[in-house]
């Protein structure tokens, strides 16, 4: 009898690892990376729940590290096979991975200066470059709604599941002893507000539903409001001389405050910004989506007409900063300025610098638009901390902190509720992963109530049949 155990994304959002496990295979469904401050220096020490040498196979549904971030530690501890993944997140894992090197090698340089201080052992770190390049040599790309078949007995499909480009929903089929039986994992199912992407497939046959429950206990503000408070946000600013700050992730989210931003610029409600894009990943991606931009839906042919130049073609007065002096020169810039930089959930990254020299000001604007996980500073802005420390300053938060919550790449509680209607009337069994424990019983409740399903919220570490 084939078996998923949950590693991750388990009661919690981050960390996505589910291994499935047949007669004669091993697969891991994810393969993230858990984010939040309070384990972030210790994430890559902690070792896997299985050995990474006997896994026959990944799946990935998409760029974002906490569902990919992890392959390269797994390969430097054995494993050797292929990952899956749909062929547009081919594309962007070489950017996403080799930044999270550049920064997790930086991080272990400065503990190392540290400890040889102290007269200390220097730490090794936990994977190299050369891991990475071994990494982005497994992957194998494969369009979506292409059958494929992975193993003998095992075949994937991925379908646009609408959260970030080369997103997917995961079909798998699992013949274990002559019975087949067929998994789909909701991978992020997107927002249908996001302005990019189209919504995400509908599927209407499953054995087993892995469904994420991120907002499953809340619907998003509707948009129009979300982009009325943005605007109103950009004018007070200008008025009193402040400035933005928007931590972001650098796939999707960075890419999306774009294009709402030159909506703006494009109907004459943006007063004169200048919009710093100050990731150097996000830069890169934002490049990878300006040569993807005819996947992008068809609601706004305005919008297509202009990408056909670029994006500051659509949002004159966008800049790059991609040299660390040029980040730094940003924080000499005392008003009409808006700054997108990650990290999104502000546990690294360039956002913590302009943090930093900028938290304690009264005229600045933090603008969440995005989840903040437990642990994390984005998290402590949004629960209204008053001090927080930034690279061990204590720093006062002075500044304004709004938090729009129409802007999110993710699905809300009724956009789930109606993708999982798709699959009446045979009801698949349903377990809920990657969201809050108390989100997950929101979700649970509903479902039971709307759909008459039971779902069940598995444990870390749990094991099921299937």
């Amino acid at each position: 009898m084939a078996s998923i155990t949950f590693h991750g994304a388990a009661q919690q959002v981050t960390g996505s690892c589910y291994l499935i496990e047949t007669q004669q295979h091993r697969i891991l469904l994810e393969c993230g990376l858990r984010q939040g401050s309070d384990r972030r220096d210790n994430e890559y020490e902690r070792p896997f729940e299985f050995d990474p040498a006997g896994i026959d196979a990944v799946v990935i549904s998409h760029a974002h590290l906490d569902h990919s971030g992890q392959v390269p530690l797994l390969i430097q501890r054995g494993f050797s096979g292929p990952v899956y993944t749909a062929t547009v997140t081919q594309g962007l894992l070489p950017i996403m991975y080799r930044d999270a090197a550049s920064l997790m090698l930086s991080d272990y340089e400065r503990k190392n200066r540290r400890l040889l201080r102290a007269g200390k052992e220097p730490l090794e770190p936990p994977y190299t470059l050369e891991d990475v390049d071994r990494a982005l040599a497994s992957i194998v790309g494969i369009d979506y709604r292409d059958k494929r078949e992975i193993l003998p007995g095992i075949k994937v499909r991925f379908r646009d599941a609408g959260h970030i480009l080369g997103s997917a929903i995961v079909e798998l089929w699992l013949n274990d002893g002559g019975q087949e039986r067929k998994l789909v994992f909701s991978g992020d199912l997107g927002n249908h507000c996001a302005p990019l992407l189209s919504d995400p497939e509908s599927i209407s046959e499953a054995d087993i539903l892995l469904l994420e429950s991120t907002y499953g206990d809340r619907n998003h503000r509707p948009l129009e409001e979300t982009l009325d408070e943005f605007q109103q946000v950009i004018e007070t600013a200008a008025d009193t001389g402040g400035k933005i700050l928007i931590p972001a992730f650098a796939v999707g989210r960075t890419q999306d405050l774009i294009y709402w931003l030159g909506e703006l610029y494009q109907e004459g409600r943006l007063k004169t910004q200048k919009v710093y894009i100050d990731s150097p990943m996000a830069i890169q991606v934002s490049n990878v989506y300006e040569r993807y931009h005819t996947l992008f839906n068809e609601d706004d042919p305005l919008f297509r007409r202009f990408m056909t130049q670029g994006w500051d073609n659509w949002l004159p007065g966008l800049t790059y900063t991609e040299s660390a002096e040029e980040s730094m020169a940003l924080n000499r810039i005392k008003g009409g300025a808006i700054i997108i930089a990650g990290s999104g959930m502000c546990t690294g990254g360039r956002i913590m610098h302009h943090l930093k020299h900028n938290l304690w000001h009264r005229n600045t604007h933090v603008v969440i638009v995005g989840y903040q996980a437990v642990g994390t500073l984005g998290r402590k802005l949004v629960d209204g901390a008053s001090m927080v420390k930034i690279f061990g300053d204590d720093i006062a938060v002075k500044a304004q902190i709004h938090t729009l919550g129409g802007f999110s790449a993710h699905a809300g509680r009724d956009q789930l509720l109606d993708w999982a209607r798709n699959f009446q009337p045979a009801a698949p069994r349903v377990y809920l992963v990657h969201g809050e424990a108390d989100t997950m019983q929101s979700l649970q409740r509903h479902l039971a109530g709307e759909l008459q399903w039971d779902a069940t919220i598995p444990e870390m570490g749990e094991t099921i049949e299937i």
